[in-house]
């Protein structure tokens, strides 16, 4: 059941805006299965399944008209394959094919939000 839409105003900036990148996600056929799954070296804010892929989503919000996806840094990477990489033993889901995403999201008060759904938008690179 979705949240009450005054309750939005209660959350963080940040988890208000996964929650919408979540039910973004749904509307593109996306099944999401965790939501800000941490561990110590990093996190990840939405694991999902599009068909038989496991996806790992960073959520990137702006409330300007920069792009979001810009903050998606290779430290930021690093720490969400490291978590990825954990959620993946921890399930046991080493054959299932992978990869990750960002949502982009641009919200601003007198626009609605804008979502940009970046595929496949960073890999795992031998070394992490």
């Amino acid at each position: 059941m979705p949240l009450p839409l005054f309750w939005f105003r209660l959350l963080p900036f940040w988890r208000s805006s996964e929650i919408r990148a979540a039910r973004y996600l749904r509307s593109q056929g996306y099944r999401i299965v965790a939501t800000n799954f941490r561990i110590k070296e990093g996190e990840i804010d939405l694991v999902a399944w599009e068909g038989d892929i496991l996806v790992f989503v960073e959520v990137k919000s702006r409330t300007s008209s920069d792009a979001p996806e810009a903050a998606v840094g290779v430290r930021k990477r690093t720490r969400v394959i490291r978590a990825a990489h954990a959620y993946i033993a921890r399930y046991h889901l080493q054959r299932a094919p992978y990869r990750f995403d960002i949502v982009a999201v641009n919200e601003t008060p007198t626009r609605k939000p804008e979502y940009r759904l970046i595929r496949d938008a960073f890999r795992v690179h031998p070394e992490n």
